[in-house]
């Protein structure tokens, strides 16, 4: 029963948390100050600490000597090689899920990207975000290899602040996007063949990394 209750009360912990550097209240460098946590709560510093050990894992915070935890600052270099090995390893995923995608998964993605396509006229970049994130996962859920899904949600979580940043800021790119959706949800129906479908869905990636550089190259 104690077990119970504390992984409860971990799991409240962890949940606020990312909320808040989701929605901005923790901002990139923001330091966490476990006490302080503790008595805004009334939660015992346990769970604080456990929820922000998994968030390291998950790269949402990092540990800093004689600082302690502080939401993870993400600069473009960094931002630059993730992407590069997520384009990898989604490209991959993509293309090992080609044969086992039922066409219950296929309407699902097809409405998905519908709504993102109707959802540009009213821009909402977190919405947006949630949206995209829910449709490639249906792709990468089919690739019969758990390690692999499990690299790619780590990376994608690690990568949600900037990510919401892209599409908010870039201009054009989400549009973009859903028109390669569309695209990639067709080589997917034809269907055509895994080198074909690995290509379209790194490429996928890559732009999207192109899009974020050529912008930051324009404000330089």
């Amino acid at each position: 029963m104690t077990t119970t209750r504390r992984t409860s009360k971990t799991e409240t912990a962890y949940e606020l948390l990312k909320q808040r550097i989701a929605d901005g209240t923790y901002g990139p460098g923001y330091r966490l100050v476990i006490d302080q946590l503790a008595r805004e709560t009334g939660m015992s510093s346990i769970p604080w600490r456990e929820a922000i050990r998994r968030l390291e894992a998950e790269g949402w915070l990092e540990m800093v000597p004689n600082v302690g935890a502080r939401v993870a600052i993400f600069d473009t270099a960094s931002y630059g090689q993730t992407m590069q090995v997520l384009a990898r390893l989604e490209g991959y995923a993509t293309a090992a899920s080609l044969t086992r995608l039922t066409d219950d998964d296929m309407a699902r993605a097809r409405e998905l990207n519908q709504r993102m396509t109707k959802s540009l006229d009213d821009f909402d970049p977190v919405g947006f975000t949630a949206l995209n994130r829910e449709f490639h996962f249906i792709l990468y859920e089919r690739c019969g290899d758990p390690h692999l899904f499990n690299l790619i949600k780590a990376e994608w979580s690690r990568l949600d602040l900037i990510r919401k940043a892209a599409f908010s800021s870039v201009p054009g790119r989400a549009r973009a996007s859903v028109v390669e959706h569309e695209e990639l949800l067709d080589l997917l129906s034809m269907p055509a063949s895994f080198d074909a479908v690995e290509v379209a869905a790194r490429q996928h990636k890559l732009n999207t990394l192109h899009a974020v550089q050529a912008n930051d190259a324009g404000r330089s």
